[in-house]
C-alpha cells in the first residue's frame, strides 16, 4: 500500500512541492530558521523578570540600619544603586531626566525608630509611565520591606527577652507547584512556542499557494491530471511536514536554550501540535484562497494572527475579558493548544487531563480545512 502511495500523483506532486522548496533558500530559511530564531529573541524579551533597576538614595539616616537596608535591597539583584542624593529634589530630577527608575528616601530618624520600636517610613519614588514595569517593581520593594521588617521584629525581641516564649501567631508555608522558582521563562516560551507554531504553518501554506497564482502556474495545475483535492493535499502536506520539524526545533531551543522543563510525553507534544496544525494548515490555506499576491496573504496574516495572540490568554488572564469576548475566544485554536502546551511542559500531565483542549482544537481544525478546500476549489474552478 505504501508503494502504491508512493507511486501516486499526490506523492509525485509533493516530492515536486520538495524540490522547490530547496530550490528556494529564502522559504527554507523562513521555515526553518525563522521560528528558531524568533522564540530566542522572544523567549528573552517575554521574560517578565526586572532587574537592574536604576535606583538613586537619598539617605539622610546614614546609620547600621539605613546601610543594611540599602545593602538588601542591592543583594536580590532588582535594584541598582546608582547615584546617593542630599535631597528629594534631586530625585525628581533625575527621574524626569529618565536617569532613575526609583528614588528612595530613609529619614534621618529611620535608625532611632527602629530601636525603640517605632514604624521608620521609607519614601519610594517611582516611575509609573510604564503601568506593568511600576507594578512590578512595587511588588518587589514590599516584599524587600516585608522581610526587613520581620527581621527588626526578630531582633526587638531578642533584645526584649520575648523571642523564646512569643511563638509568632501565624507560620504560612508555602509550596510552589510546577514552577517552584517562578520564573516567568517557564511560563512565557511554552507560549510563544504554541503562537510560532501557528504563524509559521499559516504563513509558509498561504506564501506557497500564492506565489503559484503570482507565477500562473496555478491555473497550469489546474488543468492537469491532479484532482483538486489531491492538489490542495500535495500542497499542504510538505508544509506539514516542515512544521512537524519546527516543533522539534522549537523543542529544543525551549528545553536546552532556555531551560524549560518538558515534564510531559515528547510523543504527546508531537500528537497534540500536529491537531494543532489542522487549524495553521487550514488557516493559510483558507487565507492563500482569498489572496492574490504575497502582500496581501502576509497582511491577511497578520489579520488573522493579531486577534488569535490577544484572544489565547497569552497576554492577558480570558477570566478579566468581557463575556461577550470571552465566548469568542472559543474559536480561537490558539487558546486550547496554549493549555495544551503550558500542561505538557510545566506539569507533566498526559491525555486524560488534555482531552477537554484537545477536541475542540480537532473539531476547530477539521471544520476549518474543510471550509478552506470548499473555498480553495471554488477558487480554482
Amino acid at each position: 500500500m505504501i508503494n502504491q502511495w508512493l507511486d501516486s500523483r499526490v506523492a509525485h506532486f509533493v516530492r515536486k512541492e520538495f524540490r522547490q522548496l530547496f530550490r528556494d533558500p529564502r522559504m527554507l530559511a523562513l521555515a526553518v530558521l525563522a521560528p528558531v530564531i524568533q522564540l530566542i529573541i522572544l523567549g528573552y524579551v517575554a521574560s517578565t523578570d526586572i532587574k537592574h533597576v536604576r535606583t538613586v538614595v537619598f539617605d539622610e539616616s546614614r546609620s547600621a540600619y539605613s546601610r543594611a537596608y540599602l545593602t538588601s535591597l542591592a543583594n536580590t539583584g532588582y535594584f541598582d544603586l546608582v547615584e546617593y542624593t542630599d535631597s528629594d529634589r534631586q530625585i525628581a530630577r533625575l527621574i524626569d531626566s529618565d536617569q532613575a527608575d526609583v528614588g528612595l528616601h530613609l529619614p534621618y530618624d529611620f535608625s532611632r525608630r527602629i530601636l525603640r520600636g517605632e514604624t521608620a517610613v521609607v519614601q519610594a519614588d517611582i516611575d509609573g509611565s510604564n503601568s506593568s514595569f511600576a507594578t512590578i517593581v512595587q511588588s518587589y520593594l514590599a516584599q524587600i520591606n516585608f522581610a526587613n521588617s520581620q527581621r527588626y521584629l526578630q531582633e526587638r525581641m531578642a533584645r526584649t527577652g520575648l523571642l523564646s516564649s512569643a511563638p509568632p501567631p501565624l507560620d504560612l508555608r508555602l509550596r510552589v507547584w510546577y514552577n517552584p522558582d517562578l520564573k516567568s521563562i517557564n511560563f512565557m516560551v511554552p507560549s510563544i512556542f504554541a503562537q510560532l507554531l501557528l504563524i509559521i504553518s499559516m504563513m509558509l501554506t498561504a506564501s506557497s499557494i500564492v506565489k503559484e497564482k503570482e507565477a500562473g502556474t496555478l491555473e497550469m495545475l489546474a488543468v492537469t491530471p491532479l484532482k483538486p483535492l489531491e492538489l490542495i493535499m500535495g500542497k499542504m502536506l510538505p508544509y506539514a511536514i516542515l512544521s512537524i520539524v519546527d516543533i522539534f526545533l522549537v523543542f529544543l531551543v525551549s528545553s536546552f536554550w532556555f531551560g524549560v522543563p518538558l515534564r510531559g510525553s515528547l510523543g504527546l507534544l508531537f500528537l497534540l501540535g500536529a491537531v494543532f496544525l489542522l487549524s495553521g494548515l487550514g488557516l493559510g490555506l483558507l487565507v492563500s484562497a482569498f489572496s492574490e499576491t504575497e502582500r496581501q496573504a502576509s497582511m491577511t496574516n497578520n489579520i488573522v494572527t493579531a486577534p488569535m495572540f490577544m484572544l489565547s490568554g497569552f497576554t492577558f488572564p480570558i477570566a478579566n475579558m468581557p463575556w461577550v469576548i470571552q465566548l469568542l475566544t472559543y474559536l480561537m485554536p490558539t487558546r486550547y493548544f496554549l493549555e495544551i502546551v503550558r500542561n505538557l511542559f510545566l506539569k507533566g500531565v498526559g491525555m486524560r487531563y488534555l482531552w477537554e483542549q484537545t477536541w475542540p482544537l480537532l473539531i476547530l481544525g477539521v471544520v476549518l480545512i474543510a471550509i478552506s478546500v470548499a473555498r480553495f476549489r471554488k477558487s480554482l474552478g
